[in-house]
């Protein structure tokens, strides 16, 4: 035998175990009947192929070369199928409509097997026997057989099972029922009308979602001002926030325990004062502030949330004002966008009563008149600002002292309306304390001279008179601004009236 011969005998199959190569033999020998009757004995004793699961601890035969193909193409299949089980999960989420992918999935004997990893958790929608059917509609040409039995697609029964085909159409959360398995039939009006419910239910539920996400409610803050919230308690400038304790039409009140900060002590109960971000429940807020003019190159009335953060910058200036001045009133902590921190007037999460809701005595009710009075005063000559929402409401009894909160919307007399805001906030405090009766409490119009010294001229109580030279002198201080183009001025009435103390803190 050759060197060829004996490579082929000792050849190695990549398979597996090493195969003796056949002998050579002549042709006359494979022409042979003998021969051929041998090998036809040698293939009936050939045992079978064993199926791949039949016995798993001699494992399966190698050997051949289609067993070990089919072998290798149900692995590829399974982790085919496992990764499009994986991507159609991935796909669908929490949907409440799922998208299956069993048209893609591959179908082996594995199915078979006890193993869990290897079920498949979906269910073939093509064969459910629970799935309604859809009703029958007319055809794309509009109308289905042929002389008198011609059906049009303006048939009632046609048009009543189209429709209720198309309630399929309608949004996820508007639930149809089974209707589709029972042949209903729809007519146009009910349809219509189902379908107006649909539309009217979404617009309401998206108006309800955009006032939830973007505005402040009363007693509740949107998404982002919770945001703010958080970040002051994680920074550690606020302990922890304890609820509200006060609302009002431009701005939710919350109470809280201080924490700390570099630049200041922080004090013990602090109060947010959180500026709603919709204009809904105080819509001419614009007017105390689009001509002040230390904001009025900044207003911007088509961006309605930085007005709300000028909002909140107004009150904290206001308040270092009054606090410079000595008047009694809340101390700024912190202002973070349209959340202005300060402190807390009151002890032990009880905040300090308003003084409408004061029991007042007699000499209680004069002596706060007359620090009321006095704060007035310093307010308009010290601070020169004009409250402009003085009332009970916003002034509170605490250790026998009248504070003043709430000065977002205070102005300066040179406010094209400052004179206005001043002379209704002297008819409250009359008003007021007249009613408790408080004999040293002078009339609106006492009041309003005694405050800024202008004297003018009282004629039998008329306030339209009274009104009337408060608008003049008003539009004589405009007129003189926009000749000199001086933001604060002295005003000298025509009767010699004293001026009006010019701004000086800025």
């Amino acid at each position: 035998m050759d060197q060829s011969g004996v490579a082929a005998q000792t050849q190695k199959s990549p398979w597996g175990s090493v195969v003796p190569a056949a002998p050579a033999c002549s042709l006359t020998e494979v022409m042979s009947e003998q021969l051929a009757r041998q090998l036809d004995e040698e293939n009936q004793g050939f045992p079978a192929l064993p199926h791949p699961a039949a016995d798993p601890e001699k494992g399966p035969d190698t050997e051949s070369d289609l067993m070990l193909a089919q072998m290798l193409q149900m692995q590829f299949d399974r982790e085919f199928d496992d990764q499009l089980r994986r991507e159609e999960r991935k796909f669908n989420g929490d949907s409440k409509v799922s998208i299956s992918f069993e048209n893609y999935r591959k179908v082996h004997p594995y199915e078979d097997s006890d193993s869990s990893e290897d079920e498949v958790d979906w269910q073939d929608t093509r064969h459910d026997p629970y799935r309604a059917v859809k009703p029958q509609t007319a055809p794309r040409r509009g109308f289905s057989g042929k002389g008198k039995n011609i059906t049009t697609k303006h048939d009632e029964d046609a048009c009543g099972r189209k429709n209720t085909a198309r309630m399929d159409n309608f949004a996820p959360e508007v639930h149809v029922g089974d209707g589709l398995g029972m042949d209903l039939k729809l007519s146009n009006q009910v349809f219509n009308s189902l379908k107006q419910h649909c539309y009217s239910e979404q617009r309401r539920s998206a108006r309800l979602h955009e006032k939830k996400e973007h505005s402040t409610a009363e007693q509740a803050v949107d998404p982002r001002t919770r945001l703010l919230m958080y970040k002051m308690v994680n920074s550690g400038v606020l302990e922890n926030i304890n609820g509200c304790i006060s609302t009002g039409k431009e701005s939710v009140v919350f109470h809280a325990d201080g924490g700390s900060l570099e630049e200041q002590p922080v004090p013990e109960e602090v109060v947010l004062k959180v500026f709603k971000t919709t204009l809904n429940e105080f819509k001419n807020r614009d007017r105390y502030i689009k001509d002040d003019y230390r904001f009025k190159e900044r207003f911007s009335k088509l961006n309605p949330r930085k007005v709300i953060r000028l909002w909140a910058e107004k009150e904290m200036h206001n308040l270092a004002r009054m606090k410079k001045a000595g008047i009694p009133c809340p101390d700024v902590v912190l202002l973070k966008k349209h959340i202005l921190v300060m402190s807390f007037i009151g002890k032990d999460h009880v905040p300090a009563p308003k003084i409408k809701d004061v029991a007042l005595g007699s000499e209680e009710a004069a002596e706060a008149y007359r620090q009321v009075l006095q704060l007035m005063q310093r307010l308009y000559q010290d601070c020169n600002l004009v409250h402009a929402d003085l009332s009970e409401y916003n002034m509170l009894w605490y250790q026998g002292k009248v504070w003043l909160i709430d000065v977002s919307q205070s102005v300066e007399p040179t406010h094209p309306h400052g004179l206005e805001f001043l002379f209704r906030d002297c008819r409250n405090v009359a008003t007021f304390f007249q009613k408790r009766g408080v004999s040293e409490a002078l009339s609106v119009y006492d009041l309003f001279n005694a405050v800024t010294g202008l004297n003018i001229p009282v004629s039998a109580d008329d306030d339209a008179h009274f009104l009337a030279e408060i608008v003049a002198m008003e539009k004589r201080n405009e007129d003189h601004v926009q000749k000199r183009g001086k933001k604060t001025f002295p005003v000298m009435s025509e009767d010699g009236d004293p001026p009006l103390d010019p701004d000086s803190d800025d």
